[in-house]
């Protein structure tokens, strides 16, 4: 297996068919960039960060809905279409949408929707990994952004230029410039690269015990774990 960069802390986000991006900082600066099929493995690649967040769902809930989506939807307000609402655990041991959505009908009273339901491969992978891994924390690059903003809500959605620009402007002036050649990350859509970096952004956060939470406090789930996004 390649060996990665040095890293303190570790953002990752899911790139389709690529798997998963990871961005690394040290001191809270750029330090390298990572791809890889399965998130494991990428994770075992930054063998030196300490923190990792993860722009996944990944505590779930046994009933209802996570208190963390809804929260996370009144705080983006105009942006809070980039959260889905995430079925309760039972939904997700299904093998497919309408076995799925008729679980979740039961559990929630509302249907799963198909965009939700097409996170299930990389969120049962990610899930995996949170249960095992203690340096695993829940993110959510818009929550995350609109906090580097100062909390005011970004004006351009990610996957346009301006957005682009937008984030890779405050994520600069935090400390984290990304550079024009990445290496690994080259080949990742761009908004891909920007929410694996401000994912770093929140690991740093996490790390230096600077991060908030939302719900405060967190639900938990069936085993007492938090349910939470961070930033």
């Amino acid at each position: 297996m390649r060996a990665g960069p040095d890293v303190d802390v570790l953002g990752v986000d899911a790139c389709g068919k690529q798997g998963w991006v990871g961005i690394g900082l040290a001191d809270g600066a750029y330090a390298g960039s990572f791809v890889d099929i399965r998130l494991d493995a990428l994770i075992e690649r930054a063998a030196t960060t300490r923190t990792i967040a993860v722009d996944m769902p990944l505590g779930l809930v046994e009933t209802g809905w996570r208190a963390a989506d809804r929260a996370a939807q009144a705080l983006l307000g105009a942006r809070r279409s980039s959260v889905f609402l995430i079925a309760p655990r039972p939904a997700w041991q299904e093998r497919n949408y309408t076995a799925a959505a008729d679980r979740c009908q039961e559990l929630t009273g509302n249907r799963l929707s198909r965009q939700a339901w097409a996170l299930a491969p990389k969120l049962l992978e990610a899930r995996a990994c949170w249960l095992t891994d203690e340096r695993i924390h829940e993110v959510h690059p818009e929550v995350s952004f609109h906090a580097l903003a100062g909390a005011v809500p970004l004006t351009h959605a990610k996957k346009t230029w301006r957005g682009q620009q937008q984030r890779r402007s405050l994520l600069a002036g935090a400390g984290i410039v990304l550079p024009d050649i990445l290496g690994e990350a080259d080949r990742v859509p761009a908004d891909d690269v920007l929410d694996a970096a401000v994912a770093a952004w929140s690991a740093h956060r996490i790390a230096l015990g600077a991060a908030q939470r939302i719900p405060e406090p967190p639900q938990r789930d069936a085993e007492g774990r938090a349910i939470e996004i961070r930033f």
